[in-house]
This record gives structure tokens, C-alpha cells and sequence, in this order.
């Protein structure tokens, strides 16, 4: 069973519909007993990061999730779910993340002429041998929508990158918690097999 963290601002509807397209077995988590107990977690992300942070803390779902992530268990961070991660955001300075990954979320310049939000397809590079990406070099066309892009402190965590006028962050893997800045379930195809992967590491 996978959990989908409901904390009233992620895409759970879409990232649902792409688990159930493949037979996927998942519940819309709300509560510390329904995240901790499932096979594995994740954490959608649509909006703004300090009122998403600001949700998560209301509703008391920030020790879950980092227990979750720390458990060992497989957790999947998605667009802002995967920048939640992460220390603190240049959207949010006040907010606090989840700091389950040390690093910061950064704004694209709009000053070196990009539009931003950064939205569409865009190629993503395997950085490492990686078990949802794949092998090092391997590169994959995936969906993005979004402002801000992570960086991580730990540069081995980073798994995947992107060229949007810079370099940024497009996925990470550490240990058992992945990350990804593009959204899966609106890559087609190739969006579906990094989902089925995740759920087979999920069942291991």
C-alpha cells in the first residue's frame, strides 16, 4: 500500500489516478498511523512553499513524515513535495522545510530572460546509477511546472539535472528518499515507469 500525504495543497487526484493506471494499491493519507504504516509514502506538492510548510504544521503531519522518511521506508517527494524536503525556500524565507535533506530551494533569474514559471517538457539527465532514473548519462523527457529549483548540500544525493538557463537539481535519491522537481504523472509513459519503480522498491 502506498500513502499519499493529504495536507490540502498537493496534486493528489492526478499522482492517484497514475498509481491506479497500473494496479497500484494506494490510500490519501491523513493521519501519523496511516503514513507510518504504509509500504511506502509520498508527498505531493502543488503552491507556494510556506503555505504548504504552514498546512503540514497545522494538521501535524511534520513528525510523521519525518519519521517516514527516516525509516528507511521508500518515500517519493513530487514537484513542491520534493522542495518541502529541503531546509528553506527563497519563496518562503520565513518557513522552515521538513530538513530531512540539507539544502535550499532557489528562484530561477529572470533576469537572464527565461520565462518562469519554467513549464513543459524538458530532458532530465541521470547523474548517477540510480534506481529509479536509471544509469548514469541516460536521459528522459519529463513534465515540469515550477518556479524555484533545489539545491542540495550534498551533491551525491543528486541524481538527475536539468538545463532551464541553469543547472538545477531535478531529482535526488539518498538512501531510500527520491525526489522529483518534474511531475511523473503528467510525463506519459516514461513518467509511469519511474512510478512502477518506485513501487517495486516499495514491495521489496
Amino acid at each position: 500500500m502506498i500513502a499519499i500525504i493529504d495536507y490540502g495543497a498537493g496534486n493528489l487526484q492526478s499522482v492517484r489516478n497514475a498509481l491506479d493506471s497500473f494496479g497500484c494499491k494506494n490510500t490519501i493519507a491523513v493521519s501519523r498511523r496511516e503514513i507510518l504504516s504504509a509500504d511506502g509514502v509520498i508527498l505531493p506538492g502543488v503552491g507556494a512553499f510556506g503555505s504548504a510548510m504552514q498546512e503540514i504544521e497545522k494538521r501535524g503531519l511534520a513528525p510523521a513524515i519525518k519519521d517516514a522518511a527516516q525509516s528507511g521506508k521508500p518515500f517519493l517527494g513530487i514537484c513542491a513535495g520534493m522542495q518541502l524536503l529541503f531546509e528553506r525556500s527563497e519563496e518562503s524565507p520565513y518557513a522552515e522545510g521538513l530538513g530531512i535533506i540539507p539544502g535550499e530551494v532557489l528562484r530561477f533569474d529572470s533576469s537572464e530572460g527565461l520565462k518562469i514559471p519554467h513549464m513543459g517538457w524538458n530532458s532530465v539527465k541521470c547523474l548517477k546509477e540510480s534506481r529509479l532514473l536509471g544509469k548514469a548519462g541516460e536521459e528522459a523527457h519529463m513534465y515540469f511546472v515550477h518556479s524555484y529549483y533545489v539545491k542540495a548540500k550534498n551533491r551525491d544525493a543528486v541524481s538527475g539535472s536539468c538545463l532551464y538557463g541553469t543547472e538545477f537539481d531535478a531529482a535526488i535519491e539518498c538512501g531510500s528518499v527520491f525526489g522529483f522537481q518534474f511531475h511523473p504523472e503528467k510525463s506519459g509513459e516514461c513518467g509511469i515507469e519511474l512510478l512502477k519503480k518506485f513501487v517495486r522498491i516499495c514491495k521489496e
